[in-house]
């Protein structure tokens, strides 16, 4: 097929976890065979944070304004089988309502902040990239979230067909390496600074950082407030390139996942840093959501603590084997279901499915 995709970013991983996302889709796509075009505003924050200017496996389309893409998305959209426009696309709007006139035989919406996302459709109608009213033109609304709220986008917000197009990772890309000693600690943490989620990192690490002083710790990712007053024996990574990012899970005892709230209240929103840790066979301390039972089973394949103290038990009380255990068996669960290869074949499923309804309808028509 020939793919055209109105995304974020595939260029940049700076400050957001579409780009990861995007990369493991289209990577794994492009090794199915199909032709992918990306289009991506050239912004300053990513234009001067590149780490994968020119990927192999996709053509990039850079612009500095809508108007001036206008003539190169309409000639994309006239070759292209299937169009994907993603969440948080600058000129998302615009963007929609070019789809929704073109004659691209699959459209579909990716939504890889679909908790934000359907918030917004309930309070107002609308969110920077998208109307309520646009999500009936889109044939698939492919969502980072699954459970009750794809109910929600069909029956609420008239979704023909709302399907979960979970993150994923690539297994080249992601895997278990030798401990690097620049990354070895008891606990790391990799995420951009979110205010709802750092209460939780403060009880999940930073809190036992001051209990474990003789021990080391270490939280990767920007935006982090100089107000900040991190334990001294907790090391900072402003940005970590995504290069070493498996090097990262893999020195370390444990890594922490930490889920935005509104991914919490959604429930069945795992991140890509969580499926991308799992792979490298980390040791995973995750705080709770509904669904996350779905992904990993905790005690076996996750450690799901109830409070600071029982992370510090974690730390103290669990040999390195017992942890490797847990590790080992999380990174089985993600190369069993949740690879980028998993989700290329469910990309392509749910454009068949759009391509034969379709057919029959045309069918019966006749």
């Amino acid at each position: 097929m020939n793919i055209v995709i109105l995304g974020l970013s595939i260029t940049s991983a700076w400050g957001n976890g579409h780009a990861t996302t995007f990369r493991s889709l289209c990577r794994a796509l492009y090794q199915r065979g199909h032709r992918i075009t990306f289009f991506e505003k050239d912004v300053e924050w990513y234009r001067d944070n590149r780490d994968l200017p020119h990927p192999p496996f996709c053509e990039v389309k850079l612009f500095d304004a809508w108007q001036h893409a206008l003539p190169q998305v309409r000639r994309a959209l006239a070759d292209a089988d299937v169009v994907v426009l993603g969440s948080y696309f600058p000129n998302g709007i615009e963007a929609a309502g070019l789809i929704a006139d073109s004659a691209v035989a699959v459209k579909a919406f990716y939504d890889i902040d679909t908790p934000i996302t359907v918030g917004k459709l309930r309070a107002t109608g609308a969110t920077e990239y998208l109307k309520a009213e646009q999500v009936p033109a889109f044939d698939i609304y492919f969502s980072f979230t699954g459970g009750p709220i794809l109910r929600e986008l069909e029956e609420r917000f008239r979704s023909p067909r709302a399907v979960p197009l979970y993150c994923s990772f690539d297994p080249d890309e992601y895997h278990a390496y030798d401990p690097d000693p620049r990354f070895a600690c008891d606990l790391s943490y990799m995420g951009t600074y979110a205010p709802d989620r750092q209460p939780k990192i403060d009880l999940m690490l930073t809190d036992v950082a001051r209990a474990l002083p003789e021990r080391r710790f270490m939280v990767a990712g920007p935006q982090y407030p100089e107000s900040i007053l991190w334990p001294p024996n907790v090391a900072r990574i402003i940005h970590l390139n995504p290069h070493l990012h498996a090097l990262f899970y893999s020195s370390s005892r444990m890594t922490l996942n930490v889920t935005r709230r509104d991914m919490v209240m959604a429930g069945y929103s795992p991140s890509v840093r969580l499926f991308e840790a799992a792979a490298c066979g980390a040791c995973i301390v995750s705080d709770d959501w509904p669904g996350l039972e779905s992904f990993f089973t905790c005690g076996r394949e996750i450690l799901i603590p109830q409070s600071t103290e029982e992370i510090v038990r974690y730390i103290t009380g669990f040999d390195d084997a017992e942890l490797k255990r847990i590790g080992h068996a999380a990174q089985e669960r993600v190369l069993a279901e949740h690879t980028s290869a998993h989700r290329a074949k469910q990309f392509e499923a749910a454009v068949e499915a759009v391509r034969t309804s379709d057919a029959k309808q045309a069918q019966s028509a006749t």
